[in-house]
């Protein structure tokens, strides 16, 4: 099993290079053709500013690279590269479920948009080609078509799916859920939540019910609050991730829709400003589009592996 998730792990992750490859030169490109100059660092602290990396990491990045000034194209890469490292490696901690903890409880929330259900069908997935049991449950009753689509993705996986009718209280239909994974045995809940932004307010009211629910049931849980970040969302991305962490305590991230569009540079800023463990990284729609966060295999796919 471990042999096959590593190799499912380096097939996504060569899909991930593919995808950021096509604006690589929006990082890097032909800027560290040359040595590293004044010029150099101008343009290169520009384009980190005009892909979402945020003028902490910009500076951050910049100071690393001056270091090397008058150095060649290898030494400024390299550079590049080990302050890359420093950034995310401590960030690199995977989901580790506690087979004490029955049903081990995940909360996913995010906003609307961010691939949320789609990353509970993934992670769900996952867990069962793990030997896991699971159950969903379906939490966001306010968003059009919302529950049908966890019901789809349980169709997919064959997993349970606990709902109630649309407009129900989110709160209940997961207390359900626990309540039903308690009487089959089932390792893992995961829960979907409302992402709706009517009033930001109102939407973290509502996931601070549910947490309070969660925990009547079992006073541990939930064991982690996962957020769906869309990376595609740039600075955005990184206010919602600060709000959702500052408000719920986020155990960790789930990073959506990383393209060509996207770039990769919100994740970046994310790790610096909260230091939240970086669970999982998607690429893609199709069930296994979804992997362990590898702070060298990403930083790799972002501006190219090690020359042998």
């Amino acid at each position: 099993m471990a042999d096959s998730n590593a190799r499912k792990g380096n097939g996504f992750f060569a899909k991930l290079k593919e995808r950021l490859t096509k604006s690589r030169s929006w990082l890097t490109g032909s800027l560290f053709g040359r040595a590293i100059d004044d010029e150099t660092l101008e343009e290169f602290e520009e384009r980190l500013l005009t892909a979402d990396v945020g003028v902490e990491v910009t500076s951050w990045l910049v100071e690393r690279l001056r270091k090397v000034k008058g150095g060649s194209a290898e030494a400024g890469t390299e550079a590049l590269r080990t302050a890359l490292l420093e950034l995310l490696r401590p960030v690199q901690v995977p989901l580790e479920i506690d087979p004490s903890r029955k049903p081990f409880v995940i909360l996913v929330v995010g906003v609307n948009g961010t691939g949320k259900t789609t990353t509970i069908g993934k992670l769900g997935h996952r867990l069962r080609a793990e030997g896991r049991s699971v159950l969903f449950a379906a939490g966001d009753t306010f968003r059009a078509a919302a529950v049908e689509q966890l019901q789809e993705w349980g169709r997919r996986t064959s997993i349970g799916v606990v709902s109630q009718a649309p407009g129900a209280d989110p709160a209940a239909v997961v207390h359900d859920a626990l309540a039903a994974a308690k009487a089959r045995g089932i390792d893992v809940v995961i829960a979907d939540t409302a992402g709706r932004l009517h009033t930001s307010k109102g939407l973290m009211d509502e996931l601070e019910k549910i947490r309070r629910v969660v925990a009547r049931f079992d006073p541990s849980a939930p064991h982690e609050v996962l957020l769906t970040v869309d990376a595609s969302q740039g600075q955005n991305a990184l206010a919602q991730a600060t709000e959702f962490h500052e408000r719920l305590g986020v155990t960790g991230l789930a990073i959506t829709k990383l393209d060509g569009t996207a770039k990769g540079g919100v994740v970046l800023a994310i790790a610096k400003k909260l230091r939240v463990p970086i669970r999982f990284v998607a690429v893609g729609e199709g069930v296994d589009d979804l992997a362990v966060f590898d702070a060298e295999q990403f930083i790799g796919a972002l501006i190219g592996e090690r020359a042998a």
